[in-house]
């Protein structure tokens, strides 16, 4: 079964098991999801109020964007541990000759690429869920502010345990311009969405 078709019982479970996966990266994609569902919720509940009314093309503009970020999130979580995964198959791997020795490496070194992509495009989904977040703050539902807060405090968690993914997978890259680039690239987004994401809790905070 797909770990986004289980129960949240189910996933929970799945978690807290002896088994490896799923673990932070696929939560991390998991609190990405939340942040857009809580998003696209807060559009959704500006949407149809007469004293929202003309924030209304853009509550239902910055929703579908949400909803499509909430979709990305989604996906990562299965592929996240589908990464790992493929790490813990290449130690099935034969070695018991030069050749075969080489391609473990190789496969070790693709795996491990992949167990890094999956993480910083959790941080792309988590950064661009806060632009729309922000792109609300100029008028929205209020009677919903908390559920902004909570979004923004999720998306927070998300891209900071996607990071730490992200680290942990490219200290072990042979490939150190590859593995350079991918630091710069989520150091990058950190510097922009971790500040977004304080000063929308902050906002949030002024509604109560």
């Amino acid at each position: 079964m797909k770990l986004a078709d289980m129960t949240v019982a189910q996933f929970v479970a799945a978690t807290a098991s002896e088994e490896p996966a799923p673990g932070g990266g696929s939560v991390a994609a998991l609190e990405a999801a939340l942040g857009a569902a809580l998003t696209a919720m807060v559009c959704n509940f500006t949407t149809g109020r007469k004293k929202w009314a003309e924030f209304e093309e853009k509550a239902k503009e910055m929703e579908q964007k949400a909803l499509v970020l909430k979709e990305q999130a989604v996906d990562i979580i299965d592929r996240d541990t589908e990464a790992f995964n493929a790490v813990s198959a290449v130690f099935t791997m034969p070695k018991n000759t030069d050749e075969e020795k080489a391609a473990r490496k190789a496969a070790m070194q693709a795996a491990l690429k992949g167990c890094t992509k999956t993480p910083l495009e959790v941080m792309e989904v988590t950064y661009q869920t806060l632009l729309v977040i922000k792109e609300m703050l100029g008028g929205y539902n209020t009677s919903a502010a908390s559920d902004f807060g909570c979004a923004a405090l999720s998306l927070k968690a998300g891209i900071q345990s996607a990071w730490l993914n992200v680290l942990i997978n490219i200290g072990s890259l042979k490939n150190k311009d590859l593995a350079a680039d991918y630091k710069k690239k989520g150091e990058e987004m950190l510097a922009k969405a971790l500040p977004l994401a304080d000063k929308i809790y902050e906002n949030v905070l002024a509604q109560m």
